[in-house]
């Protein structure tokens, strides 16, 4: 740091070291994360030093990116011939062979597309922040809907009927309501809550769960209707509550909980044109000529004076040199390479373990779910197999649409996985039909499926750390926290080493911290 001084003079250097965290300021902790400048650079002798980053996914593009303000020679290599990496967006022509030797050719029509990747953004995401710096243009994604369903197997008379959101939220919050005011009146709480407590509560359980004046949930308009209101003395048909017991019984608000998730409450967000836009966003402003598609990672060693990797393109095996690598390759594949990692190092990678996941689109010629069933975008959940149905957050009232067949991850995908894409088509259509009735299977028009463990160069959704406790990524195990360090000139990046798991947000918090690493290197 002593050349950037004498060259850059000492405001130079303090607000160069301020950047990559060496210097303090009393209001650091206040301010974003702010990528290396070029300023950064000055008086350092030899040129930029050459980092050759190892995927095109959203720590890759993101790593590369940030590291290109500050002047660096950056390379990425990418085995897919597209940009995005498991954030990956299927219109009309796009083609794709799985490790199964199954090949798909997309035939939805022109302005159709379907995120088999991500494909949500949460508000308090930094996703949202590059959209805004790369000019992506955002719309809103609709995670919930009061007309989607929900409709669950069991013996109760609930079961296996579809129930909407908004009636079955009605019920869940009304009788839970209900109980809780009788428990209240008839002194149960009388030793943890005072008189002016227990009033507050009755005020407030009276308007949450809508109940009649004598403390009983007997059903409202928050039901919703039969037929709809109309003019003059048309005052519709509401509908009526499910008992109790039945209520109860079927679990029907068993999957309420999940848009109370910090990461999945509206609103949230959603590209334009579909998520992969961000990505070939990324590659505009990094260069074209600096990402090289096709290109197969094979080795990586570390030596005295630098990283070499070696990689087959077009048909020919080659090398390249650098001085530091960023390697964004999930962890699971690493392990297969030629690499001169110590044992420590790849058994930490080995301790991260892929998750199955899958999803398949449908896409229909007639968007019966607006026309019939009035239901614009979020999604249906079940228990089959299926999971859920995810409604089109685009093209409202067009001719056409493409529904989200199912979206699922675990003991539910590996019942999908092994089928072919005939077979996944045929096993939706028919959950489908059980929950949205034979609407679902009519106007089917093309269809296209993907599993991210059948899928080359991802072969996993994302990352599960065998021993992490809570929702911390893998910060309980030594093997998460021993990637957080560089194996020599080499760094690890990924949603993996974040504590934003599956989120396009934590590769980039990942991709940053080791920016900001690498640089601090660098400069000391």
């Amino acid at each position: 740091m002593h050349g950037l001084g004498v060259t850059g003079g000492a405001g130079l250097a303090y607000g160069a070291m301020a950047t990559i965290g060496l210097a303090p300021t009393a209001t650091a902790a206040e301010h974003a994360f702010q990528g290396p400048k070029m300023d950064d650079l000055i008086g350092r002798p030899g040129g930029a030093p050459k980092v050759v980053v190892l995927g095109a996914g959203p720590a890759g593009l993101c790593s590369a990116y940030e590291l290109r303000k500050a002047g660096y020679d950056v390379t990425v290599l990418e085995g897919r011939t597209r940009p995005g990496g498991r954030v990956w967006t299927v219109r009309k022509g796009t083609t794709e062979t799985d490790l199964d030797g199954e090949t798909q050719r997309c035939t939805f029509s022109e302005g159709q597309v379907f995120n088999l990747g991500a494909t949500r953004i949460p508000q308090s995401h930094i996703t949202i922040d590059y959209c805004r710096e790369l000019g992506v243009e955002l719309q809103v994604f609709p995670n919930q809907n009061a007309n989607a369903m929900v409709n669950y197997a069991g013996d109760t008379p609930l079961s296996k009927s579809s129930v909407t959101y908004r009636a079955a939220k009605a019920d869940t919050y009304g009788y839970m309501s209900e109980l809780l005011q009788k428990a209240t009146s008839q002194g149960a709480l009388d030793q943890v809550l005072s008189r002016e407590d227990k009033e507050a509560l009755s005020e407030f359980l009276s308007g949450f769960g809508d109940l009649s004046s004598d403390g009983r949930y007997v059903g409202s308009t928050r039901r919703g209707y039969s037929t709809e209101p109309g003019a003059g003395l048309d005052f519709g048909s509401e509908t009526r509550p499910a008992p109790m017991s039945d209520v109860i019984r079927s679990g029907i608000g068993r999957n309420f909980a999940f848009e109370f998730g910090y990461d999945q409450a509206m609103m949230m967000f959603t590209p334009v044109g579909g998520m992969d836009r961000i990505y070939h966003a990324f590659q505009e402003r990094i260069g074209r000529g600096r990402i090289t598609y096709g290109a197969e990672v094979t080795g990586l060693r570390n030596t005295s004076s630098g990283v070499t990797v070696d990689y087959r393109a077009g048909g020919r095996d080659r090398s390249v040199r650098a001085d530091y690598v960023i390697c964004t390759i999930p962890p699971q594949l690493v392990g297969r390479l030629r690499t001169n990692l110590p044992a420590d190092v790849l058994t930490a990678l080995g301790a991260a373990k892929p998750v199955a996941a899958g999803k398949l689109a449908i896409e229909y010629s007639r968007r019966w779910w607006e026309l019939d069933q009035r239901i614009f975008g979020g999604a249906s959940n079940t228990d089959r197999d299926i999971s859920q149905i995810m409604f089109p957050f685009d093209h409202y009232n067009a001719d056409r649409g493409v529904v989200v067949g199912y979206y699922n991850t675990g003991r539910r995908q590996e019942a999908f996985e092994p089928l072919t894409h005939k077979q996944r088509l045929a096993k939706a259509v028919a959950e489908g039909v059980e929950i949205h009735g034979d609407a679902y299977r009519r106007n089917i028009s093309s269809s296209f499926s993907g599993s991210w463990r059948r899928t080359k160069y991802s072969e996993g959704a994302w990352a599960s750390w065998q021993g992490a406790g809570g929702s911390h990524g893998g910060a309980a195990t030594p093997e998460y926290k021993k990637l957080l360090e560089p194996a020599g000139r080499v760094y690890f990046a990924g949603d993996h080493l974040s504590n934003a798991i599956a989120w396009q947000h934590g590769a980039f918090t990942s991709a940053r911290s080791v920016v900001t690493a690498l640089h601090r290197r660098v400069m000391v």
